[in-house]
């Protein structure tokens, strides 16, 4: 089923997305984003050993928000906005989740706000973030 403009309504849920990126997958964004810090790939980095492992990049779970935004609109919207804030660390090797929920919609605008986040493997919300979604 087609995601529509009338469809929608505050409260709904998308559907989740789970994440579980491992060093090489680390490595491989690191080539792509040009974020050498081995805080992201090293395992015998100092910074990582004293976390317990190495972090996900930042970037790479604000693009997960992006996708969890637009796999859920499909065709049917554009993205006219995504912001987050990075508050808590995801490690390599577990599972991080990517959810949102529509917390406003705008008729006269035909746009949806959308409470987007990423929770780690405790449940613990390590990177909020909104999203605004313009409808044809």
């Amino acid at each position: 089923m087609t995601l529509s403009f009338d469809s929608i309504t505050v409260g709904d849920e998308l559907p989740l997305l789970t994440k579980t990126p491992g060093r090489e997958q680390l490595v491989k964004y690191a080539a792509g984003s040009g974020d050498f810090n081995p805080l992201h790939y090293d395992a015998d980095f100092a910074q990582a050993k004293a976390i317990g492992d190495n972090i996900v990049h930042g970037r790479m779970k604000y693009a997960s928000l992006g996708q969890v935004v637009s796999d859920w609109a499909g065709h049917a919207a554009v993205v006219s906005s995504i912001s987050c804030q990075y508050r808590g660390m995801d490690l390599q090797g577990k599972t991080f989740t990517v959810g949102g929920t529509v917390t406003s919609k705008d008729e006269s605008a035909r746009t949806v706000e959308i409470d987007v986040w990423t929770k780690d493997a405790s449940g613990a919300v390590t990177t909020p973030g909104k999203a605004t979604l313009r409808f044809r």
